[in-house]
């Protein structure tokens, strides 16, 4: 897993990449925590170059994205998701809590 983070005006946006499974959800969740530790509770997260998610890295989303909305701070959005892990969210019925959007561009406007 390839994890980078840049910083906005109005959000982080998140890159992640390759394989995230249960071996690697507690780095990105520790990384994701990092993340609104500091007060970043705008994030988006583009995972078009992710190529498995498991149930323990949806876990970390899940967590995080709670997070960003509590107290109406902020919130979490996805980009770019591919087919697969779109079918993932659809199965798990994830896709109707978390704001996908086809471009990143999309999402981090929609701040």
């Amino acid at each position: 897993m390839e994890f980078s983070s840049t910083d906005f005006k109005r959000c982080t946006l998140v890159h992640l990449s390759g394989r995230v499974d249960g071996s690697v959800a507690p780095d990105l969740g520790a990384k994701l925590n990092e993340l609104t530790d500091a007060g970043h509770y705008k994030l988006v997260l583009n995972v078009k170059d992710v190529t498995y998610m498991s149930s323990a890295a949806l876990r970390e989303l899940i967590s995080t994205w709670k997070t960003c909305r509590r107290w109406n701070r902020g919130d979490m959005r996805l980009a770019e998701v591919n087919p697969n892990l779109k079918k993932v969210l659809e199965l798990t019925g994830l896709n109707t809590q978390f704001v996908i959007f086809d471009t990143e561009a999309q999402a981090v406007g929609s701040f």
